[in-house]
Parts: structure tokens; sequence; C-alpha cells
């Protein structure tokens, strides 16, 4: 047998092998019906739906689902679906700042579903849940789980029942930041007869969004639609992740209009050795100066009235991107290629703070 031969026969072998690990492993899974089914981030949510959690349809009385918490023999919130439901129809949405995990239930066939629930309950480890309650629309069913703290989860599908194994944040990522696009609603920050300030912090952090996508770094933000949560709300969300950073995008004004430049806010009461605040912000600014040919105004102490950045409880800074009451800067804030240049200051940022 030539050398040739040889190789040929034991590719061969590998080859089968293969196959048939793969086709156990196929098999295996298609006699127990076990799938993963899909998630998104609240963030996702938003973009996708343009419906934020504070928008949704408030719940009634009537719809509260049971909850069974003797049967806590197993480590997954066990939530049982009707027999017509598919796992490619079942969505399982992280709605961190709300704390809240929704099921959305979205079957070809509606008959039947929302008045399941009215006779089956979830049972399982329920400790990270407080109530549940589903909401009956027209495409969906979505069911509605308040939570006592922001989570992670994997869940599967098996025998037509959801498994959700909750953990902490830092049970599943190594690296967590918090973005906080300021504004938001009513508070639209500074406003122009073109544009307001809420519009371009959005506009910013999805630019950065889509580069942050692109890592291992695990990302919440504090909104991603027109919401304004509270400040308290988004102080919490960095110390309930335990998020390394936390870096909010705000647009400057001042009643002269040829003050223009970036300044960068931190937090002066909450001091850690080695990366704090003030080496996030020095860092902060710097990046975004460079990366939009600026003029750095410096950084500057956070005040009490900054509700958000002088309470964090992590290194903290704001960066004031430009004033929209210079015309220059205000005509440069409304161009795509400026605000992308603002995200990748602020990325490199990021990037730079965890070679620290």
């Amino acid at each position: 047998m030539t050398k040739q031969s040889r190789l040929m026969k034991r590719m061969a072998v590998y080859c089968s092998i293969f196959v048939a690990t793969a086709m156990g492993a196929m098999l295996y899974y298609s006699a127990h019906k076990i799938i993963v089914v899909a998630d998104v981030a609240q963030d996702e949510v938003a973009q996708s739906s343009g419906v934020s959690a504070q928008e949704a349809p408030a719940v009634e009385d009537r719809n509260h689902i049971e909850i069974d918490r003797d049967s806590q023999n197993t480590s997954y919130f066990c939530i049982p679906l009707p027999e017509n439901v598919h796992a490619e129809e079942v969505t399982v949405e992280n709605h961190y700042m709300d704390r809240e995990l929704w099921v959305s239930i979205a079957p070809k066939d509606m008959d039947g579903v929302a008045a399941f629930y009215e006779t089956n309950g979830v049972y399982g480890n329920c400790e990270s849940v407080r109530e549940g309650h589903y909401d009956a629309e027209k495409q969906r069913v979505c069911l509605r789980f308040a939570l006592n703290g922001v989570y992670e989860y994997h869940s599967i599908f098996e025998d037509n029942t959801l498994y959700v194994e909750f953990m902490a944040p830092k049970e599943a990522y190594d690296r967590i930041i918090v973005i906080d696009p300021a504004y938001g609603l009513e508070d639209t920050g500074v406003a122009t007869q073109d544009v307001s300030a809420k519009e371009i912090t959005l506009e910013v952090a999805r630019a950065l969004k889509t580069k942050l996508d692109e890592t291992d770094i695990k990302v919440y933000y504090t909104r991603m639609d027109d919401s304004n949560p509270d400040a308290e709300s988004r102080v919490q969300l960095a110390a309930a992740t335990k998020a390394d950073m936390l870096i909010r995008i705000e647009v400057n004004g001042d009643e002269d209009s040829k003050q223009y430049g970036t300044e960068t806010v931190y937090n002066s009461r909450f001091f850690i050795p080695g990366f704090g605040s003030i080496e996030l912000a020095d860092l902060l600014e710097r990046e975004v100066v460079t990366a939009i040919s600026g003029k750095a105004n410096g950084l500057l102490e956070a005040d009490e009235d900054d509700e958000v950045i002088s309470a964090a409880t992590v290194p903290a800074a704001a960066v004031k991107v430009g004033y929209l009451t210079n015309g220059q800067e205000a005509i440069l804030l409304q161009r795509e290629d400026y605000i992308q240049r603002i995200a990748e200051g602020i990325y490199q940022t990021i990037i730079k703070a965890y070679e620290q």
C-alpha cells in the first residue's frame, strides 16, 4: 500500500467517525427535544420594536400567573408552554432596566394560548422572581416576570417547557460596562429648531454599540430609545451589574454662543486606587478630543446636582461632546461622520481602560 493510499484510508476513517458523532448528537437532541431559545437584551428589543418596557401595555390583576414556590427540586425556573407552541415561536427578552424577564409567545395558532395561563402556573427555582403576569395581544402573548435584581440567564426548550437558569452578570461576563445616553422624553437637554441633545446622545450610543458588539465586553445601556430612566435607575444599573465603569454621554450648552469644545465630568467622591473616575475622565477627554480633532476644555468635578455621576459607586465619567449652542458645533453634531468619530473616541477609551 502506498503512502498516499494509507493517508486516504486514514482520512476516510476520520470522516466516518465525525459523521457518526454528528449524527449521534443530532439524534440525541432530537430525541430529547432540547432546543436553545432565541433571546435578546433590552437594547436590542428597543431598536427592533421601538417599544420600551415603560411604554408596554399595563397588565391587569386578572392576568396574574400562579407561581409554585414549593417545588424547588431544580436549579431552573420552569415555564410550561401550550402544546401548539414551538421553540422558534418563543423569544426571551431581558428587560434589565426594568428588572423584568419577558417571554414572548407568537405561534401561528393563537387559540387557547392566553387561556392556558389561567390554569397553568410556573414552578421550580423561583427565588429570583417576584411576580408574573401575562398580556394577551393580537399576535402574541407576553409573559412578564418581575425580578428582584439584574440577571443574565441560560434558557432551553424541552417537552413544551421553557427552562431558565438565572445568574449574576459577573458570573456570565468578565468585562462589564454601562453606557448612559443622557436625557429622554420631555427632558430634551439643550435643543435647537433642528435637533435636541437627547437625539444626539442616542445616536452616539447607537454608533458606539455597533463597535462594542464586535468585542467580548458586555454592555448595558440605560436607554436605546426615547425613554428617560430616572437618575437612581441609571446608577443602580451600574451597581447591580458590578460594572467596571460607567460612561455617560451628554451635550453642552451656554448663553455665550462662542463657547465650544469638549469637557469631561468625573466623580470625585468615589475613589479607588489604580484606575478610578478621574483616570477614566482623563482618558475619555483625550480620546474623544483626538478622535474629533477638537478642543479640550479639561476635567470638572461633578457637583451634587449631577445625580448620576456624583452618586455612582463604580468609576464614572460623563463626556460633554460639544456645545449645541455654538453654531459650528451644532452643525457638526448633526453629521453622521462626526457622530461616528465621537463614538470611536469613547470606544478607544474603553479598550485602553482595560489595558491599564
